[in-house]
């Protein structure tokens, strides 16, 4: 897959010359109905011979539109992860857009005629609530004015589980409420936050349930604070292990928030290594208790929780 980074207005020869299916959208999360939209691509691309490419951006749109929007944004997907999955996907190109304020300027007439007919765009592919400007003209509905017959237009309906459209949003309520099963059922694979290995107080030690401290990507959504089962990848290889995400409130108040993880069956120090952390069972809360002996009993317990959820997974 080739990445192609674009700040607006672009240079020609960025561009590959050969026709496409263009998938559209942000795709936070490339969620099920993310890709339910790439897959009717890159099935009508195999179908038509032609290449399959996407286009997202590099951050929200409304960085550009509202104020301290940078500060509170947390993405489902990092840049890096959104391309791992367009990679497994079977994306040829994947085109990152800098939303700028000279991009988001752009007209619907001028978004359709630079950015689908100039990238050799022979079908242009997305859901049913694509926007490409102000949503009342420049819709799904209004796209067909704006390519006047350059190019073929596919709509994908929405993606519905159970009764509830699958969103991002819904995700992001479902993380909020620690229901990691229902959010991984939307995503269609277990969410993951990626970081660096950093030092803590190194308390777990002393405890007999060692942590890694990971440090995560700063515009990462972390799901609800508490303690669940989770498998972390190591130098490329999957451990299971529970990860606490809270302030550990037992020995100070006051703390910063940290994601410590114990990994089971393992033993090596791992400072400086990036690890991937894929969240699967939310088990508790996170709890102030009144010594060390009442936590290390309620670590012995979330182990034996952890172990038993894995058990039931065939782990």
């Amino acid at each position: 897959m080739q990445t192609i980074q674009i700040h607006h207005p672009y240079r020609k020869n960025q561009i590959p010359t050969e026709e496409v299916v263009m998938a559209l959208g942000f795709f936070d999360g490339v969620h099920r109905g993310h890709q339910k939209v790439i897959k009717t691509a890159k099935k009508t691309a195999d179908a038509r011979g032609l290449k399959l490419a996407v286009m997202t951006f590099n951050h929200h749109p409304s960085v550009v539109f509202k104020k301290n929007a940078v500060q509170s944004l947390r993405y489902l997907t990092t840049i890096d992860q959104k391309k791992k999955q367009m990679e497994h996907l079977g994306v040829d190109y994947l085109y990152v857009i800098e939303f700028t304020s000279s991009f988001a300027n752009l007209s619907p007439q001028a978004f359709v005629d630079q950015y689908l007919v100039e990238l050799h765009v022979k079908i242009a592919v997305a859901g049913f609530d694509y926007t490409y400007g102000k949503r009342e003209v420049a819709n799904m509905a209004t796209l067909p004015d704006y390519a006047k017959g350059r190019f073929e237009i596919v709509e994908v309906p929405k993606e519905v589980d159970k009764v509830e459209k699958i969103s991002s949003t819904r995700i992001r309520e479902l993380m909020a409420q620690g229901n990691m099963e229902e959010a991984n059922l939307c995503l269609g694979y277990p969410y993951q936050i990626s970081g660096l290995v950093v030092h803590g107080d190194k308390r777990g030690r002393t405890l007999g349930f060692p942590t890694a401290n990971v440090a995560p990507h700063a515009n990462s959504l972390l799901p609800r604070g508490g303690v669940y089962a989770v498998k972390i990848k190591v130098a490329n290889k999957w451990h299971l292990g529970m990860a606490q995400i809270g302030y550990n409130i037992t020995f100070e108040a006051d703390r910063p928030m940290t994601i410590e993880v114990n990994i089971l069956d393992f033993d090596q120090d791992i400072y400086g290594e990036h690890v991937s952390v894929a969240w699967y069972h939310f088990i508790r809360n996170e709890l102030k208790f009144d010594g060390v002996e009442g936590l290390v009993e309620q670590l012995k317990q979330d182990q034996q929780d952890t172990e038993g959820y894995f058990n039931q997974l065939g782990e």
